[in-house]
């Protein structure tokens, strides 16, 4: 007995299950199918606060914000289930579906009389062109029947976000162009420039280190010059020096006394 009763359980719940389910693919198929007009006193309206004056247009990355106004004119109030749509693109007489966007859900219900705002946030990935957005709401009124309004139907542009110059990835990317455009310039002057030009020896031939050393000599101080006798009895007098004297031997270094040579007979002195 407890069986057959666990069994009509799990068999109700399965059914309710597949119940729910079956209104929810009713609803999404209405949702994607071409919006219809129903005869259904409800007005929609949708705005987008981030629209420029040349158009609507839909950021990569950036989520763009519609404003749906729904005015309900029904003597009953009616309930907002769902807000969809999908990006198209018109070639000629043919449509093609680019990319549906994602539905989102509502539980917004409306007066008879009144009118409720309310928003829809959705965003893009894809390559910059102009597509037409189609936007629909799904309403439902005091029998649970829904009905399919269209929200907007325009052409929009898809365009990629503004690049700032103080993003890092762009400041990255600057750094690395200029560091091979400086690698690319110190290789071409180096390789093919610097051959142009002469450069400048620095040691030169040895008649152009001779010519340099007489003409940038210094005045010798007559102080330090030194008086050699020759065989010929003339005096030859030495400059500066311009050697170190520590490492030869002292008794080289004294300098040798001048002697006198007596021409002729020594005279011999005569005894008184």
């Amino acid at each position: 007995m407890v069986s057959w009763k666990l069994s009509t359980l799990l068999l109700l719940s399965l059914t309710a299950l597949n119940a729910f389910a079956q209104v929810d693919a009713e609803i999404v198929e209405e949702v994607a199918e071409e919006p219809q007009t129903p005869n259904l006193k409800v007005s929609i309206s949708t705005s987008f606060p981030q629209a420029e004056i040349f158009g609507v247009k839909l950021i990569n990355g950036h989520a763009t914000q519609a404003v749906l106004s729904i005015s309900n004119s029904e003597p009953e109030p009616v309930s907002l289930s769902i807000i969809g749509g999908s990006l198209i693109q018109d070639a000629g007489d043919e449509s093609q579906i680019m990319r549906n966007l994602t539905a989102a859900r509502y539980a917004t219900e409306i007066p008879a009389g009144e009118e409720t705002t309310v928003t829809y946030t959705f965003s893009t990935e894809m390559h910059p062109q102009d597509v037409r957005l189609q936007l629909v709401a799904v309403l439902k009124d005091s029998k649970d029947a829904f009905y399919t309004l269209s929200a907007y139907n325009e052409t929009v542009a898809v365009v990629e976000a503004p690049t700032s110059i103080l993003d890092p990835q762009i400041i990255f990317l600057y750094l690395v162009l200029l560091s091979a455009f400086g690698g690319t310039v110190y290789f071409i002057y180096n390789t093919w420039i610097t051959t142009l030009f002469p450069q400048k020896r620095r040691g030169g031939k040895g008649g152009e280190r001779v010519k340099r050393s007489s003409t940038g000599s210094k005045k010798v101080d007559p102080s330090d010059q030194a008086a050699v006798v020759g065989a010929d009895g003339s005096a030859v007098t030495t400059g500066a020096k311009i050697y170190d004297e520590s490492w030869i031997p002292a008794q080289h270094l004294q300098r040798p006394e001048a002697k006198r040579v007596r021409s002729g007979t020594p005279k011999t002195k005569v005894k008184s």
